[in-house]
């Protein structure tokens, strides 16, 4: 059966075993897919002269998801850095889709990446709350730095557990 399955003439089979693989895929991911929304009222001292937010500020706004992700998801930096690693960000990026205004609340959806690398990778969308609008959607990267500033290239401990408990690695 498994050889007929394979053979590019039995197309039905070929097309079953395709979308078996895909729904397995999508359940496995489903399992291990960690997101937070959190919520902030945009104040005047984000806007610029046109009213706008400034757009140095999404970047404060990822930040600010990141915080309430850890918060909600037991993401301790301060846990990390007590083990003797800090967390810099190597990579922000900010697309930019529709401006936010002074007293707009904007939802943050943070979400984090799991891959197999010794990094903290998220992904963000910013929403304006009162039209669901997508304001914005970037993503930074964090690896661990030892207390020498040495790039550490396995997972820590305390990243390891943590991805273990929330069902990230085996």
């Amino acid at each position: 059966m498994l050889v007929s399955i394979y053979n590019t003439d039995n197309k039905q089979a070929a097309f079953f075993l395709f979308f078996a693989a895909a729904f397995y895929n999508f359940l496995t991911l489903k399992k291990a897919h960690l997101v937070s929304r959190s919520e902030i009222k945009i104040r005047f001292s984000d806007t610029d002269a046109l009213g706008i937010v400034w757009h140095g500020n999404f970047i404060k706004y990822f930040e600010d998801g990141r915080e309430a992700f850890s918060a909600e998801h037991g993401l301790n930096y301060l846990a990390m850095y007590n083990e003797g690693f800090a967390t810099p960000i190597v990579k922000s990026l900010c697309e930019h889709k529709k401006p936010l205004k002074y007293s707009d609340v904007a939802i943050i959806e943070t979400e984090f990446v799991n891959n197999p690398a010794a990094k903290i990778h998220f992904r963000y969308k910013i929403f304006c709350k009162s039209d669901g609008a997508l304001s914005a959607t970037g993503e930074t990267i964090q690896v661990f730095l030892d207390k020498n500033s040495n790039l550490f290239l396995n997972h820590p401990p305390y990243f390891e557990s943590w991805k273990k408990k929330n069902g990230l690695l085996k």
